[in-house]
């Protein structure tokens, strides 16, 4: 072989083996990368070709797979969408996913471990890949009450089953409708969120568990008395209740709610002082045991902890090594106090349970395309933060609020009802917020409950949790014992 040809030889051996080398790279190395690159749109048609699995509340499925005549196949449908918006979250092709639909998309998609034997049976008889069926632990009565007692005010609704955990309501106002972002027109799907980004009372923040965290104010006097009876009070424990109580080392005194006097000799029982929710009562209460005290209970009933039900939680607040005045203020829910909704209803719901407190979760259970059963969720304990007796005596407490205290207002004919209302002051030039938590039959709890209204929703006149978040919690709280009479 002359020189020439042996040279052009290798040059085409060179060429072929870097076409090798570059096709073995891109099949194998980068496909990860390039699949997953959002200019890709194969890899769209791909994902939105298969049947997505829906997602299912009390046996119907609220969110569905519905085949079309496009390139993607199959189209995602919102049943009742903005009544489960923050529990389903959004399917978009545009921003992904949300909620469940990102948290268990690997289910929904028929992607997961737990789907190999399907996807195995299903290649071996040619049938189509499926995703599976995710079923959600909400009450659809129970989700429809909070919805509609809440209606358009701003805030938040969270009901648990203290006895398993289960979330029963999930709703935060303002709310959207997944739809808006799930349709396969790219500009109609950007103007659509656009415009949702742009609503200054944020549709798209789920209240209830993400986004801000908020001032629980009176609500936390709970923790506080949780924190006193395991110190050894009692709910006949005289406390001092002034008029007025100078904070230490300042110049200001703290007052009662409106200026009131909680007791004409400054003296007042713990069930009393809860009763009709005595500021200066609990905040002198609050320095005598010790801020580590309080927090210590307040851990327990799980502030700070990094939950996912699976929907990722923002941890609640709690002040930093606080002064005596600062503890005051802490110890009546103020100062750098700061709650979800879902975190005072966990608080609800433990004392509900005779101290224990259950993991809350959403996802009941998974089925695969046949129906069959591939993960159920066990209930599980996260914590003690009370024992029997305390949580029983709080329990008691709690009811005295609702029959003659601040509480009225969540009153069940025949039924006796457990509560805490709560006004949180927010430091700033707005209305405080009203809070209320709860749970019911207190002798035999099914339900327990926290009722947010944000800088006090809509309301005029004046702004409390007793007379604005306790009516709401009231209609809630008669849908889950209904729906629990109705199982």
């Amino acid at each position: 072989m002359n020189e020439p040809v042996r040279r052009l030889s290798v040059l085409i051996l060179v060429l072929f083996l870097a076409l090798m080398v570059a096709a073995s790279y891109i099949q194998v190395i980068a496909a990860g990368d390039l699949n997953a690159d959002s200019r890709n749109v194969r890899t769209l048609y791909r994902e939105y070709g298969t049947f997505r699995g829906p997602i299912v509340v009390g046996g119907e499925s609220v969110v569905w797979s519905q085949p079309v005549d496009d390139p993607f196949n199959y189209q995602r449908s919102y049943s009742d969408g903005p009544l489960y918006a923050a529990a389903s979250g959004y399917y978009s092709i545009v921003f992904g996913s949300t909620a469940i639909e990102s948290t268990e998309n690997a289910l929904l998609a028929g992607t997961a471990d737990e789907l190999f034997w399907t996807r195995l049976g299903n290649l071996v008889s040619g049938e189509t890949q499926r995703g599976a069926s995710v079923e959600l632990t909400l009450s659809a009565e129970v989700q429809r009450a909070a919805s509609e007692s809440l209606g358009d005010n701003t805030g938040a609704v969270v009901a648990l089953d203290p006895r398993t955990g289960e979330v029963l309501a999930m709703v935060t106002s303002p709310t959207f409708d997944p739809a808006a972002l799930a349709g396969h027109s790219t500009s109609e799907v950007n103007a659509n969120y656009q415009e949702l980004l742009a609503q200054e009372d944020g549709p798209l923040v789920n209240r209830a568990i993400a986004g801000d965290t908020y001032p629980p104010g009176s609500t936390f006097k709970l923790v506080v008395a949780a924190a006193a009876l395991e110190s050894g009070y009692s709910a006949d424990s005289e406390l001092y209740a002034p008029d007025e109580l100078p904070l230490p080392q300042t110049t200001i005194t703290m007052q009662n709610y409106g200026g009131a006097s909680c007791s004409p000799t400054e003296k007042q029982t713990l069930a009393d002082a809860l009763r009709i929710s005595c500021n200066t009562a609990f905040a002198n209460l609050g320095m005598t045991l010790g801020w580590s005290v309080i927090e210590r209970k307040a851990e327990d009933f799980g502030w700070g902890d990094q939950l996912s039900i699976p929907l990722a939680v923002t941890p609640s607040r709690l002040p930093v090594n606080p002064d005596k005045a600062q503890t005051a203020m802490a110890s009546i829910g103020q100062y750098d106090d700061r709650a979800t909704p879902l975190q005072m209803a966990m608080i609800a719901a433990g004392i509900a349970n005779d101290g224990v407190l259950m993991t809350p979760y959403l996802v009941d259970n998974v089925r695969d395309s046949a129906l069959r059963i591939v993960d159920q969720h066990e209930p599980e304990q996260l914590s003690t933060p009370m024992d029997p007796a305390d949580a029983n005596t709080l329990t008691d407490m709690m009811v005295g609020v609702v029959d003659n205290g601040s509480g009225r207002l969540a009153q069940i004919p025949g039924i006796s009802v457990a509560g805490k209302t709560g006004t949180a002051e927010t430091g700033a030039d707005e209305n405080p917020h009203a809070w209320f938590v709860g749970f019911a039959p207190a002798d035999n709890p099914v339900v327990a409950v926290a009722v947010l209204l944000e800088n006090g929703g809509n309301a005029q006149g004046e702004i409390t949790g007793g007379r604005l978040a306790a009516p709401i919690a009231r209609i809630v709280m008669e849908a889950a014992i209904a729906a629990e009479g109705s199982r």
